[in-house]
């Protein structure tokens, strides 16, 4: 009897496992390929399958990496993203890639990817990268990457990148999602719609009220 319950709960646990697994990264696929089919009715998580049958080579294909973003607005830099909205053959295969130009001194300022760990390789210029770890420890992790290199952003954790030289850069960065989200803490706090409470904030950042109004302005 004892034997049986033991046995019981050592599967119930090694399932839990299994599905934490399964469910914190992008579904697999159990096909050849699933190109998506954004115009379907049908709700599902992620997109329901185009017919094979309809599939063509430009589903799997995207052109215009080479180009360079414009970098000229506030942060000082352009991400160019190729996920599943950009080649719907992406649907189901868990990965994606973006460009990512900066001005000089330009910036991608701190953000996240809720559902991806990113890769990032600087192709041109020089990058200050870094990623904080969770509560409570909030460590700082940084490094000045040059030409060649390549640095790891663990998935969901907040990190950003900086231009230190005085030319352009450009990174290409790989990230584990077809769909990898992205969420810029700034225009997060500050430019949620509706606004988030003005005393919640002035709570939070420890600053006077009059401090969060201008910064909610901005955003």
């Amino acid at each position: 009897m004892y034997f049986a319950m033991a046995s019981h709960f050592l599967l119930l646990g090694i399932l839990a496992i299994i599905c934490s697994v399964v469910l914190a990264s992008d579904h697999s696929p159990l096909q050849d390929f699933c190109v998506a089919d954004p115009n379907s009715p049908v709700l599902v998580n992620g997109f329901v399958c185009k017919d094979s049958k309809l599939v063509q080579a430009n589903d799997f294909f995207f052109s215009g990496l080479h180009l360079p973003g414009n970098t000229s607005n506030a942060v000082g830099s352009r991400v160019t993203p190729v996920t599943v909205a950009q080649i719907p053959g992406l649907n189901t295969l868990a990965i994606s890639i973006a460009r990512v130009d900066y001005a000089p001194w330009g910036i991608n300022p701190p953000h996240t990817h809720p559902r991806a760990s990113e890769i990032l390789t600087v192709l041109q210029g020089s990058l200050e990268v870094g990623f904080v770890t969770s509560n409570p420890e909030n460590r700082l992790i940084t490094k000045v990457l040059q030409k060649g290199d390549v640095f790891v952003f663990p998935e969901g954790l907040v990190h950003f990148q900086r231009n230190v030289g005085y030319g352009n850069a450009v990174a290409i960065a790989a990230l584990s999602s077809q769909n990898p989200g992205v969420i810029t803490i700034a225009n997060a706090v500050f430019g949620s719609k509706p606004d988030i409470s003005t005393d919640l904030l002035t709570k939070a950042f420890q600053v006077d009220k009059n401090i969060i109004y201008q910064m909610q302005s901005r955003f």
